[in-house]
């Protein structure tokens, strides 16, 4: 079953609150016939529009295709926070690759999270970065940790933006008296998902990218000169980029064995008018600490935006049910308000939760498996895919070193293996472990 059609209309958005918002962006062409590049990118999310900015900027000719619209799969879909850091802390990264390495992967999510900034304001993007990220924590164990990690992050690598917050001070922002205590972190930031994707897509447009539409890639052959077919084109490459995350599909065995697709779920509220500031008292987003993530924030029509559940079939569930259950466990006072919009998108995780960068084929790039912390990290990857095309490989290499293990099972076990360990997980976050 192809996750790039069983739960979407052919060349459509889902029905989303950030579809229903979009900025107008015109329809663009499929591929047909023959083509030449320099580049051909295989997927219209935020590392391969990045990346087809990032070389159009280099004087590259590049092509780009996409099965459906720009920003129509993760990109335009998740629940915008951008992030501090990687999606492991650095204490795991110290541990797994090195203080040295460490370090190096630090200032790598700081441009990460600047580069975000600085798209949107250089090319004059309709988005708006909010700044607030909450970290909220359901134990006191979980908090005590947190102020401990934001007391060595000032530290030891000189980050001065996380303030602490006791049970009354996280009472005060987020309107609810489910957690013990938290960190804001006031670098970080969230934006509009879908209009920054097609802001990414209007800059590599006018920087000379060739961007294509409703053109799902069939197959791709690697060599000296690979070729990316479609169903009614193809494409003569010096260099391919896979862009796809979770819907690569089978185009690359040895990707697809290391980064496996999950789905994700969001609601929007009606808009909640003066009850807002009674959930967020500031424009700030919030992510608490479940190994299952539950994530939200406030649209700018106040609105609030809360994601939650996961499934690892192919099918979404009933996507309402599915979130409002963990939406009422923080929000109680919620349970009369109305749910105007939800939709599901399927991303993409590694067994460490750490991006897969790879080299599967000759002339072939791969930058996936964000782990839900991809709107700054898939954007700096498509910069540093272009880096490793104009044959600049540090940076790529850096992120590429990161051990990646294949998920047990194989093609055939790793769906109902991954079912149990999440299983497992699920029920610790049940039961409060």
């Amino acid at each position: 079953m192809n996750l790039l059609h069983v739960n979407d209309r052919p060349g459509e958005y889902p029905p989303s609150f950030y579809a229903a918002t979009a900025t107008p962006f015109a329809t663009l062409p499929a591929l047909e016939g023959e083509h030449q590049a320099d580049v051909c990118i295989v997927g219209g999310g935020y590392t391969g529009l990045s990346a087809a900015l990032h070389l159009a900027q280099k004087g590259y000719s590049v092509i780009l295709l996409e099965a459906h619209r720009m920003g129509f799969g993760a990109s335009g879909r998740n629940g915008g926070q951008v992030g501090s850091g990687q999606r492991q802390d650095q204490d795991w990264l110290e541990a797994e690759v090195g203080r040295i390495s460490a370090f190096r992967l630090w200032a790598l999510a700081e441009e990460a999270k600047g580069l975000v900034k600085s798209l949107i304001r250089d090319h004059a993007m309709p988005v708006t970065f909010h700044p607030g990220i909450i970290e909220a924590c359901w134990h006191d164990a979980e908090v005590k940790s947190a102020t401990a990690y934001a007391a060595k992050l000032e530290k030891a690598y000189g980050y001065k933006h996380l303030e602490p917050l006791d049970r009354e001070g996280i009472g005060r922002l987020i309107g609810s008296k489910a957690f013990k205590g938290g960190v804001l972190d006031r670098d970080a930031g969230h934006v509009h998902p879908l209009n920054y994707a097609l802001g990414l897509a209007k800059a590599a447009g006018d920087a000379g990218a060739r961007l294509f539409e409703r053109s799902e890639v069939t197959a791709v052959e690697p060599g000296p000169k690979p070729v990316v077919r479609t169903a009614k084109g193809l494409v003569r490459a010096g260099h391919v980029i896979l862009a796809c995350n979770g819907y690569l599909g089978g185009l690359n065995p040895s990707v697809a064995a290391r980064v496996m697709p999950i789905n994700n779920f969001i609601v929007a509220t009606a808009p909640l008018g003066d009850r807002a500031r009674e959930i967020l008292s500031q424009p700030v987003a919030v992510a608490d600490t479940k190994f299952v993530v539950n994530y939200w924030r406030l649209s700018e029509d106040n609105r609030l935006l809360f994601g939650g559940g996961e499934t690892y079939g192919y099918r979404f569930p009933d996507i309402v049910k599915t979130v409002r259950k963990p939406m009422l466990a923080i929000y109680p006072q919620l349970v009369d308000v109305k749910i105007d919009y939800a939709w599901g998108g399927t991303l993409a995780i590694t067994m460490n939760r750490m991006p897969c960068f790879a080299r599967p084929a000759e002339n072939v790039l791969s930058a996936s498996g964000y782990s839900g912390h991809g709107v700054a990290m898939a954007t700096l990857a498509g910069r540093v895919l272009a880096e490793a095309v104009a044959g600049q490989n540090e940076r790529f290499d850096v992120m590429a070193s990161i051990p990646q293990t294949a998920f047990p099972g194989g093609p055939a076990l790793r769906w109902p293996m991954l079912v149990l360990a999440m299983t497992w997980y699920s029920l610790r976050d049940r039961l409060g472990v």
